[in-house]
């Protein structure tokens, strides 16, 4: 018995729980397809196993009423022979009545015959049924299998993805983030102060040139004055 079909004995209520400790759908799925091959390979047997029995009892059926028509003109016969005073009337008439019984014995016969075939046909037909299910079933599987594998890759992907999304500490996270951001902005206002303050500190060397400026201003504006007379 195969695993689908001891998974099925246990009652429909357990089927779910046992499914579930199935680690890998991928392999339980292409074992589901190899085992409805074989119970493919079986029905065909099967199915080759009725049919020639259907078959075979159709014929003998058919021998059984050909033998009775061949009674029946035996029965003819023998009394064609009585016309014709080649048999006794005794003789003739005892032959052809074993005759006649021979021939609705063998009608007898072709009728249960028959009867037989036509269950065997009837058997037949169910298995073929049951072929073309499996045949639509297996098909079907295989080509979904395709789609199965896609998803479970995808789906472990995403459990991986979500899995080391689970062991972050989203506030935490954010924290450094909103600390980083202030240490920038730390950063800039200090290099900003110490601008104005280098900004503000006066330079020696301008200091000495300012110095120089302010006294060749009033010596020009002491000769001005003596040219004016002041």
């Amino acid at each position: 018995m195969n695993i689908f079909k001891r998974i099925f004995r246990i009652g429909q209520a357990e089927i779910h729980a046992v499914v579930d400790k199935m680690e890998d759908p991928i392999k339980m799925t292409e074992q589901g397809i190899r085992e409805m091959k074989e119970d493919l390979d079986q029905a065909m047997e099967a199915y080759a196993k009725v049919k020639a029995l259907a078959i075979r009892t159709h014929n003998a059926a058919d021998k059984k009423r050909e033998d009775a028509a061949s009674y029946e003109n035996k029965a003819v016969l023998l009394l064609q022979k009585l016309q014709k005073e080649e048999l006794e009337v005794d003789q003739a008439e005892r032959l052809a009545k074993e005759a006649l019984h021979l021939k609705k014995q063998n009608l007898l016969e072709a009728d249960e015959l028959s009867n037989q075939a036509d269950v065997h046909d009837e058997s037949a037909n169910e298995v073929h049924k049951n072929i073309e299910v499996l045949k639509y079933n297996i098909n079907k599987w295989e080509t979904e299998l395709a789609t199965i594998k896609a998803r479970v890759r995808v789906a472990n992907a995403t459990k991986v993805v979500n899995k080391q999304l689970a062991k972050m500490d989203s506030n935490s996270t954010i924290s450094m983030l909103e600390r980083m951001k202030e240490k920038v902005e730390e950063d800039e206002a200090l290099a900003k102060a110490y601008g104005e303050m280098a900004q503000q500190k006066p330079n020696i060397s301008d200091e000495i040139d300012q110095a120089l400026n302010e006294n060749s201003s009033d010596a020009d504006l002491d000769a001005l004055k003596k040219q004016l007379g002041m």
